[in-house]
């Protein structure tokens, strides 16, 4: 039995723990009231980084045009988010695809790309990052897809021909791994509390509310910008989206920029000239 007498010297305590504790819950209340305010997380970033290597920076110099529009700041900080998220993260090849270093870091530079306006970037739902050579089989619908979220195996499946075709090309409004990242990141603000995923929510029925505006609806059906697949259903229309603002954000703006607003405050895009 545990006596009174054993547990003394934990009163001069007391107080400081009760103290501490009222602090975090205050600090909580005023992180969330930021944020629901300001339309951004009170701070996103740790004072550590990690780094790449000069031949992985050099492979982002050359092939990842998203890296160079950030300041020497943001590229120490990209290059932390995706240390930490290849580090976190297991590539499987499927149909004897060997997954290389350079395939790792685009990947992980997609998905740190379009999560870098967040605290919370490294996509807590997915767990594997499975590569096919080209499309695949999904017993999800039956169908030949390039690109798949799958939450219930925790796992982001993406074709890399296609995969790469989507970063090559970086203003045809095409790109599946923001596509699909953008699903995973669309269902974990949906599923969570956390004060990106509640900024993500408050964004995304903004948008919804948008597209009821009579207006709005005449100039999508009119300029038909947005490619047909995006009036799938809500969820594609949020990744096609995002597709088109992170390739097209000057054309975007002109043509819908209250959807263009909503969508820089939904990713907190403060960076790299959006």
């Amino acid at each position: 039995m545990l006596r009174l007498e054993n547990i003394d010297w934990m009163a001069p305590y007391a107080y400081p723990i009760v103290l501490l504790g009222f602090a975090f819950f205050l600090f909580h209340v005023f992180e969330n009231w930021y944020a629901n305010v300001m339309n951004k997380p009170l701070y996103r970033y740790i004072l550590i980084y990690k780094k790449l290597n000069k031949e992985e920076i050099e492979v982002l110099k050359k092939g990842f045009y998203f890296y160079n529009l950030l300041s020497i700041k943001e590229q120490r900080q990209f290059q932390h988010r995706i240390v930490m998220f290849i580090s976190q993260k297991k590539f499987v090849g499927r149909q004897e695809m060997k997954v290389d270093k350079k395939m790792k870091l685009l990947i992980a530079a997609t998905a740190c790309m379009l999560s870098f306006g967040r605290r919370n970037y490294n996509y807590g739902l997915i767990d594997y990052i499975l590569l096919y050579p080209n499309e695949f089989y999904s017993t999800v619908n039956q169908a030949n897809h390039k690109g798949e979220f799958n939450p219930r195996e925790r796992a982001l499946i993406l074709s890399w021909k296609h995969f790469e075709k989507g970063y090559k090309i970086t203003d045809d409004n095409l790109n599946l791994g923001i596509h699909e990242f953008m699903h995973a990141m669309q269902l974990e603000a949906m599923q969570s509390r956390d004060v990106d995923s509640l900024r993500f929510q408050k964004q995304f029925q903004n948008i919804l509310k948008r597209l009821t505006v009579q207006e709005v609806r005449d100039t999508l059906d009119k300029t038909r910008y947005f490619r047909n697949y995006a009036f799938t259903n809500q969820y594609e229309f949020m990744a096609v989206l995002a597709e088109y603002f992170i390739e097209s954000p000057n054309d975007f703006k002109e043509h819908f920029p209250e959807l263009y607003k909503y969508t820089r405050q939904l990713l907190n895009f403060t960076f790299a000239g959006y």
